[in-house]
């Protein structure tokens, strides 16, 4: 499973958080302080951090923006408060945390948002690596321009699609629009090309995705993946 960073001034927080997530399977790393952030950051490179935003020594914004800035925000950030304002979160949003969860943390929301986070952070390692395979550098885009799905994953060239694949997969999607939006743009399109591929096949697309079955069936549920097209494909191909 993961290596989750928990952030937070709070003992009471940090021991519920690291309960719940060692019971899910991941593995967790506490810390009071950004001081102690910074060095756990550095040592564990932790697949997650959850991230409190007021802090005694260092706020989480700061905390973000200081990572952002220096090239270490390179894993997905949850950002955790009781009192931050609208304005903190989009902000913090914008710096480029993930998600952000409002004390008192609900059993649910909490695991949501960490099962979202990692699963992007999935897709965006197996999105490089297919672009390192290729050794084809993605091309600069003005803003606004547009990308084709199987270019995104691709790096850039374009191959002879599934010949199940019909004009609604082979879409495009506009990169000037605000990030979490774009993800879940990218993120359905992703699973819609997979399942095409393997002819609706879940067990395959797991495999493919490297993800649980069940875990799978939740994300696609959650981004409004209709299975029962890609399900008559595969009749219609038989």
């Amino acid at each position: 499973m993961a290596n989750i960073l928990v952030v937070d001034d709070e003992l009471g927080i940090r021991d519920l958080l690291s309960e719940i997530l060692n019971d899910e399977g991941h593995h967790v790393d506490l810390a009071e302080n950004a001081a102690e952030a910074r060095a756990l950051r550095n040592a564990s490179r932790p697949d997650l951090v959850l991230l409190d935003i007021w802090m005694p020594d260092t706020d989480g914004v700061t905390l973000l923006k200081e990572w952002a800035s220096t090239g270490q925000l390179d894993m997905p950030v949850i950002m955790m408060s009781g009192h931050a304002t609208i304005d903190t979160a989009v902000e913090a949003t914008r710096i480029g945390a993930q998600s952000f969860l409002e004390k008192p943390i609900t059993l649910q929301k909490l695991l949501k948002a960490v099962e979202q986070s990692l699963a992007r952070a999935a897709l965006a390692r197996h999105v490089a690596e297919v672009s390192m395979a290729r050794e084809v550098p993605v091309p600069a885009r003005p803003s606004g321009a547009e990308v084709t799905v199987e270019e995104a994953m691709t790096g850039g060239q374009v191959s002879t699609l599934p010949a199940n694949l019909g004009p609604q997969d082979q879409q495009s999607f506009e990169l000037d629009k605000p990030l979490r939006e774009a993800r879940d743009e990218f993120e359905k399109a992703y699973f819609e090309f997979h399942l095409s591929k393997e002819g609706g096949s879940m067990t395959r697309v797991a495999e493919k995705t490297g993800l649980e079955r069940t875990h799978l069936y939740r994300k696609l549920k959650q981004l409004g993946v209709d299975l029962s097209r890609n399900k008559r494909q595969v009749v219609g191909n038989n």
